[in-house]
This record gives C-alpha cells, sequence and structure tokens, in this order.
C-alpha cells in the first residue's frame, strides 16, 4: 500500500516560474551551472548549487555551501516572491519533448515506504552524494527538487488527470531554453481522496531518477527525528517531494561510454579480440536497433557488433534480471576482459554521456584525442527497471537516462 500526500509547496508565481526553474542540480557541473544562472539574479541553481556564487577555491561541500544555499533560498522569497500555498495541494507535471508527454502528479511520499520497499529502489547511491543532499535539505529545510517516480498506470488516475487538464488553468506554462514545454496545473481539493484512495491500492512505485534525493530525504528524517522530543509520525520531514508518472509514458535513453586508451592494444587488436565473442562490420549506423549489439566508434569509423550465440546463452542463462541487460554485457565480455576495466564506479579509463547528447557528442570526443573509443547501446526498458526492481536487484551503475528531466524550483517542500 503505497502513501501519498497532498503538500503546501513553495512556488514561485506564474510570471516568474520560468526564470526561477533550472535543471536538476546533478546534471550540470560548477562551470555550467554558473553559466546558466550568470545573466539570472533569481534562478534555483543558486539555491540547489550555491556554490556558484562562492571562490572557486571553495569546497563544494563546505558548510559555508549550505549556508548560502539558505540565504539565497530566502532573498528567493522575498524578491521573487516564493509563495507557500494555505492549503495542501497535489499538482500535476506535464513534460512535453519532441511531441512526446508525460504527465505525472507531484506530491510528497513516505519516507517509511521508501525504507521498507514499498518504494523500490534499482540503484546504490555514494555515500558523498548522500551527504551533499542531506546536508542541503537540514541546512534549507526544504526539499528543493522532485524524486522521479513510476508506477504501473492506473485508468481512474488517469481519468482525473484527463479531467484536470481539461477544466484547470495551469500555474505555469513555459518552454525552457532546450525546448522542453513544462506545464504544471493545480489538482482541485475535490479530486485529492481519489489519487489517495487509488495510489493505496497498488503494490509498489518505483524510482526512475533520483535516488540521492530520496535517500537524503530519508537521513535528513532521521536528523530531524532525533532532535524533534515531540515526533509524532506525521510532521513533513517524514514525506519527499516526488513527481509519479504512468510507466507507459517514459522513455529511457541509453547512457553511452567512452574508453580513454584500449588497455594497450591498437584498433585492429582490439577489433579482433571483439571477434572473438561479437560479429563485427563496418556500419552506417551508429546506433544499435536491438539487444545484445552495440556501436562502436574507434579511428573515424564506426562499427556494428553483434553478440554470438555464446554471449547470447550467457546472457540468457544468468541468475539475475540485470545480469540480462547490454551493460552487464558490455561489462562482462567487453570492458572488463579485453579492456581491463573491473569497477566501472572507481576506474580513471572510462566515463559516461548521457544518451540526449546523442552520437554526434561521442563523434567529438574520440576525434578530439580525449578518448579511444566510444559504445553506443541500447536503451534499458522501463519494464527492465520494474523487473529489476521487483527481483530486489540494483542495475549497474550509469545503466538509464531519463528525458526530459524535471526542473528545480518550480514545486519546493518545506520541511
Amino acid at each position: 500500500m503505497a502513501v501519498i500526500k497532498p503538500f503546501k509547496a513553495l512556488r514561485p508565481s506564474g510570471k516568474s516560474a520560468h526564470l526561477v526553474a533550472s535543471v536538476p542540480y546533478d546534471v550540470v557541473n560548477r562551470e555550467e551551472a554558473k553559466e546558466l544562472a550568470k545573466n539570472n539574479p533569481v534562478s534555483f541553481l543558486r539555491v540547489s548549487r550555491a556554490e556558484i556564487e562562492l571562490d572557486e577555491k571553495v569546497n563544494p561541500y563546505s558548510k559555508e555551501v549550505y549556508q548560502r544555499a539558505k540565504e539565497n533560498l530566502e532573498k528567493l522569497k522575498k524578491e521573487v516572491p516564493l509563495v507557500i500555498e494555505e492549503e495542501p495541494h497535489f499538482y500535476l507535471y506535464r513534460l512535453i519533448m519532441d511531441g512526446r508527454e508525460q504527465t505525472g502528479i507531484t506530491a510528497v511520499f513516505s519516507v517509511d515506504d521508501y525504507d521498507n520497499d514499498v518504494i523500490l529502489k534499482h540503484e546504490k547511491t555514494r555515500k558523498e552524494k548522500e551527504d551533499d543532499r542531506t546536508n542541503h535539505i537540514i541546512t534549507t529545510e526544504a526539499q528543493t527538487g522532485p524524486v522521479f517516480l513510476t508506477y504501473r498506470g492506473i485508468k481512474s488516475i488517469d481519468d482525473v488527470v484527463e479531467k484536470v487538464i481539461n477544466n484547470s488553468k495551469p500555474l505555469y506554462d513555459f518552454k525552457a531554453s532546450d525546448n522542453i514545454q513544462h506545464t504544471v496545473w493545480m489538482v482541485p481539493e475535490k479530486d485529492n481522496k481519489t489519487i489517495v484512495n487509488e495510489i493505496a491500492k497498488v503494490k509498489n512505485l518505483y524510482i526512475a531518477d533520483g535516488h540521492h534525493r530520496a535517500a537524503s530525504a530519508g537521513r535528513a528524517r532521521k536528523v530531524k527525528k532525533d532532535k524533534n522530543p515531540k515526533h509524532k509520525g506525521n510532521e513533513e520531514y517524514n514525506y519527499f517531494i516526488g513527481v509519479l508518472f504512468p510507466a507507459e509514458q517514459l522513455k529511457i535513453l541509453p547512457y553511452n561510454r567512452v574508453v580513454f586508451s584500449l588497455n594497450g592494444s591498437t584498433k585492429e587488436e582490439f577489433l579482433n579480440k571483439l571477434k572473438d565473442k561479437f560479429l563485427v562490420e563496418k556500419s552506417a549506423r551508429k546506433e544499435p536497433g536491438e539487444k545484445l549489439s552495440f556501436g562502436v566508434y574507434i579511428g573515424g569509423e564506426w562499427y556494428l557488433i553483434k553478440a554470438k550465440d555464446s554471449v547470447s546463452a550467457s546472457s540468457a542463462l544468468s541468475n539475475s534480471v540485470s545480469g540480462t541487460l547490454d551493460v552487464s554485457i558490455l561489462q562482462e565480455f567487453i570492458l572488463s576482459p579485453i579492456l581491463g576495466i573491473e569497477d566501472i564506479r572507481t576506474s580513471k579509463n572510462i566515463d559516461f554521456i548521457g544518451g540526449i547528447r546523442g552520437t554526434k557528442e561521442l563523434e567529438k570526443i574520440v576525434d578530439s584525442g580525449r578518448a579511444a573509443a566510444a559504445f553506443s547501446l541500447y536503451p534499458v526498458s522501463v519494464d527492465d527497471l520494474m523487473r529489476i526492481s521487483d527481483a530486489g536487484e540494483i542495475m549497474p551503475p550509469k545503466s538509464t537516462w531519463f528525458e526530459p528531466k524535471l526542473r528545480d524550483g518550480l514545486l519546493v517542500h518545506l520541511i
């Protein structure tokens, strides 16, 4: 039984929403964040990535950064201004990218459900990233960006969504600089009960993107709880903000790879080593069209490699769902034995390129000499994600890239 609740959002007015809204804190580096916010004094990056206002020598994980984030949030409250709703509400958040729509319910979700695996995960988190967002939440007393959640859709919820969209005026409706349309509606209070009751029938929700945000909300809850002698369990810090999308509407892009050296092999030697387990041929196609195949860019040329029967059989006999993923096949048969990359979390010989940047980015990196080769992958499906989560397994790192991304700052949850 999944718990979903309306909340009193802190939010900008409609006319300033496009200025406040920012890309998620973790999809840009410090330099990129600084450039995006450069001519925009109300960009929410000044809260989510407050280090951009400080000297470059300042550690982005220092107390000074979190304190600046708190100060900047207070500043935005006054100057934008940001307003706090008087009553709790659900909100609809629609994204349109390249003509494809996805609409989710913005709400707060139970930290207990996260801890008890009602809300399922598919990725491991890194302590330093958890530490960062935990400190950010505790210092600002706010969850400033939503977790991206999914579930197997329910017609009764779809009916509510359609009714609200057809009969309500949006709070926000703007196209961001990346041409993605962001539209937000407030759900009328009379529909709250239907949403709560219908989601309560759902066995599991799934984190699609935002594992560190969810884990950090749980850690922040523990800190707040330990400091509250009158803790009851219904305080706002017992919940985290998220947007819940039907799985049927989502699209996962591949998370491609580049490697910086061929582990002592020449191009020809590397391609010959691939032929032991894969069919290798030059190709005008830059992206694989099916599972168990990969695009390889090396020496200014693209190759399509397809797994031979022995690899396919090994995948089929895998004892885990995650072992059947192409990212696992790539690791087991290429990265580890040929390139010597045993742990992609720690290896300096690999980097990851989100699918939204396309194969041109892979070519650019290799052609510049920064990388020796690139791999384009077939994307993981939402069904794969759910099956792995249901099995209690973890995907290999950097397996999925969700697009479009939710914007930070449009709806904030105060704890």
